[in-house]
């Protein structure tokens, strides 16, 4: 009777083992689960976002125009494209240094998704020009929005940069046309974005649709 007592009593205990190394092994295993989706999400976010910014990337700001050109055709609701230059970030960077160039162009992005709306979209194209897609916006909506945010860049504090450093930006922006495609919007805002330079900077210049080539413009130096 006591062999049968410790032999039942070995297999309770062994089939409690085995149930807990069974739980264990579930936790393991939901953790892993939950550290590889995590680690998904990384990756997904480094491969829309810009590493230094964290706004959007130049291919996720194309993937979003394609988007917005369907749900135009679709809705028929305009939508307006605008590129973003930074007036003189070479001066600041030979001024200040590239680190102080960097903090300008992650303060930049910050404060301009906080300006703008919810459903619009910031990214940057590369160097100091970014992209900003204006859903459901006609042209003269999109100026006010560009100016509204010309004007609260320019007031900015940057003195946790350098204490003397003022940004200002000039900025291209156009509308949607019948027919037009992710790259003729970016030429055509490109485009105005030179004229506004052009024009002495610091202003958005707007162009809704496409004009006749014109010679080059010759900019000096930032």
């Amino acid at each position: 009777m006591l062999v049968v007592c410790a032999a039942l009593s070995a297999l309770l205990a062994f089939a409690i083992y085995l149930r807990l190394k069974q739980i264990q092994d579930l936790e393991c295993l939901h953790r892993s689960n939950a550290d590889l989706a995590a680690a998904l999400a990384r990756a997904d976010a480094l491969g829309s976002h810009d590493v230094l910014t964290g706004a959007l990337n130049r291919r996720a700001l194309v993937d979003t125009l394609e988007w917005e050109l369907l749900r135009s055709k679709r809705t028929g609701h305009p939508f307006c494209f605008a590129i973003v230059d930074l007036d003189y970030f070479r001066a600041i960077n030979e001024k200040y240094g590239n680190t102080a160039g960097d903090m300008v162009l992650k303060t930049m992005s910050d404060a301009s998704v906080k300006l703008l709306r919810a459903l619009d979209r910031f990214g940057r194209i590369g160097g100091e020009e970014f992209g900003i897609v204006l859903p459901a916006t006609w042209l003269d909506h999109g100026m006010i929005a560009m100016n509204r945010l010309s004007k609260a860049i320019d007031a900015c504090n940057w003195d946790h940069i350098a204490p003397d450093l003022k940004l200002t930006f000039s900025a291209g922006i156009t509308t949607n046309a019948v027919n037009d495609t992710a790259e003729s919007m970016m030429q055509r805002a490109e485009k105005a974005l030179l004229q506004a330079k052009s024009e002495g900077r610091n202003r958005t210049v707007s162009i809704e649709e496409e004009l006749p080539d014109m010679p080059p413009v010759i900019l000096p130096d930032d």
